[in-house]
């Protein structure tokens, strides 16, 4: 998942950039590790989901949702607080969200029941809806103009490592520590990052402001406008049953001792359907890129539907299908990007923002789906997302006329 930051500052308008390039390269290392600590805490509770459930005495489903609630409130709290902290020093705002997520994981480790656990998975997206567009810009700040996009990808790289680990490192804890132990482990994590950013990153000022409305405002374009519902609806195919990978691929025969490199598998997927996606949509625009992805999203999630309804029960066919879930699920941020830059080009920044609560509305909406619909057995959310996902390719080509060429 891509993240693009608010704000950019050249080096004629920050002195501080001028004064401090030399801490460029320390301070990406650590600002990626950062964004790992933040992508791995996103993505782990899928890992451990089924002893979660036990130890909460609810059902698997409803344990789910606490990615649901996540998503919820990154998408909701993300445009907020761009808004709201754009002044503060760079460096105050990254420690202060890294420790906010530290406390959050550290709170989520020791709940009692549900509702506290729910309750710490909103703050734990409060902190990472602070600290990972903050990230980037405070890269971009760092280096000359000609690395900056070399910044960038360092500091998204964390998440994309963590797309690949972090549900695979949580199913390694259930087995391993337990889910409790993994979450105060990744609280830790959190403070370690605190510290290390406060100790190498220079003082930086905060960035202009740009009123909510505005950014709000953006949406009203016609282009952007057409784009947004596409990120939204082909995640929530995508992710329908993310958070439930465990129990689809119990339904697939997998045990124990196989889940952990399936889910690694997934992992590898994903990190090659963003790379691959991106370079594609370079060369060949992001319209046939989302087309192909699409098209490829709804006919996996076909195929593990009917592996499950025909009761396949072979791990090569399962570490195929669990691969290309993740190539076709994480294909389509970097084309939606660029379709967005297109729209709106004199706005980037906004956008893109837009995009990433779009993003975290359609997970958040797959993950809620999934769950109501586990109950059933996940034959029945893995329907209802293949159909999701098939109705993308048709929705694409009705909007793909209103957004003009890429740049």
């Amino acid at each position: 998942m891509s993240h693009i930051p608010d704000e950019v500052t050249s080096p004629a308008q920050d002195p501080a950039r001028r004064a401090t390039g030399p801490h460029g390269p320390r301070a990406t290392a650590v600002l990626a590790l950062g964004t790992f600590a933040v992508g791995t805490d996103a993505y782990v509770v899928a890992g451990f989901l089924p002893s979660m459930a036990r130890s909460l005495h609810v059902p698997q489903g409803t344990a789910g949702q606490s990615a649901t609630a996540f998503a919820v409130a990154y998408a909701v709290l993300s445009p907020v607080l761009a808004t709201v902290a754009a002044r503060l020093p760079r460096r105050t705002l990254l420690v202060a969200a890294l420790l906010v997520l530290a406390v959050a994981n550290l709170g989520t480790a020791l709940a009692p029941d549900f509702g506290s656990l729910m309750a710490c998975r909103v703050l734990a997206a409060a902190g990472a809806a602070a600290f990972t567009p903050t990230a980037g810009a405070a890269a971009a700040a760092l280096v000359p103009a000609a690395r900056r996009a070399r910044a960038l990808a360092v500091v998204v790289g964390g998440l994309t490592v963590a797309t690949a680990l972090g549900v695979p490192l949580g199913n390694l804890a259930e087995h391993t520590v337990g889910w409790r132990a993994g979450l105060a482990l990744i609280a830790a994590l959190c403070a370690v990052c605190a510290a290390a950013v406060r100790a190498v990153l220079p003082v930086l000022p905060g960035a202009p402001r740009i009123a909510l409305r505005v950014r709000l405002a953006a949406v009203r374009r016609p282009g952007v406008a057409g784009v947004l519902p596409l990120t939204a609806v082909g995640m929530a195919a995508g992710f329908g049953l993310y958070a439930y990978a465990v129990p689809l691929m119990r339904a697939l025969g997998a045990g124990a001792p196989a889940q952990t490199w399936l889910l690694f598998l997934y992992g590898l997927g994903a990190l090659a359907g963003s790379l691959g996606a991106g370079a594609a949509a370079d060369r060949f625009g992001p319209v046939p890129v989302l087309t192909t992805g699409y098209l490829a999203l709804t006919g996996t999630l076909a195929a593990l539907a009917a592996a499950v309804a025909a009761g396949v029960d072979r791990l090569a066919v399962s570490a195929v299908l669990l691969a290309a879930w993740g190539a076709a699920t994480w294909f389509q941020t970097p084309a939606q990007q660029l379709r967005l830059i297109a729209a709106a080009p004199e706005e980037t920044a906004v956008v893109i923002g837009l995009n990433a609560s779009a993003l975290y509305i359609g997970i958040a909406a797959g993950t809620g789906l999934g769950g109501l619909l586990l109950p059933h057995g996940v034959l029945v959310p893995l329907l209802c997302c293949a159909v999701l996902a098939a109705l993308c390719p048709p929705y694409l080509a009705l909007t793909a006329r209103r957004v003009g060429p890429t740049p």
